[in-house]
């Protein structure tokens, strides 16, 4: 991966919006991004890579699930990090979520949606928030 110089963008971060059972995967990193605590599993898109394939290999990095991506939710500035976020939909192929990226993630959670405000209490980015709507249970 190349690194950004001050000539060129910082590469776009790709979110994996992950839902299994009527519960959305949450993340909580070490290192807190402005007050983002619980967040998707994610990073930057490389070199030569889709939002959608960085979501699916982020996923795995950090939790050890194999995700298929079903279709990119939308694309925007984050208010918060002014970072370039995609954010992907993604399904469940295999395995068992836990934190494999130690050095990243301290803990992770299936969460319900009555649950999310604990865990993220600022509302999601609109097009994220009426796909969870669709796709969660109470």
């Amino acid at each position: 991966m190349s690194e950004a110089t001050p000539d060129s963008p910082r590469p776009a971060i790709a979110a994996a919006v992950i839902v299994k059972s009527g519960t959305l995967l949450l993340v909580r990193r070490r290192v807190k991004e402005g007050s983002l605590s619980w967040q998707f599993p994610a990073g930057e898109v490389e070199s030569g890579e889709s939002g959608s394939e960085a979501a699916v290999r982020e996923a795995f990095e950090e939790t050890g699930l194999t995700v298929s991506a079903d279709k990119v939710l939308g694309e925007r500035v984050h208010p918060a990090t002014g970072r370039t976020m995609v954010y992907v939909a993604c399904s469940v192929v295999s395995g068992d979520a836990h934190v494999k990226d130690d050095e990243e993630l301290v803990e992770l959670a299936w969460v319900k949606r009555d649950q999310l405000t604990e865990y993220v209490p600022y509302p999601f980015y609109e097009p994220v928030q009426q796909y969870l709507d669709e796709v969660l249970t109470a």
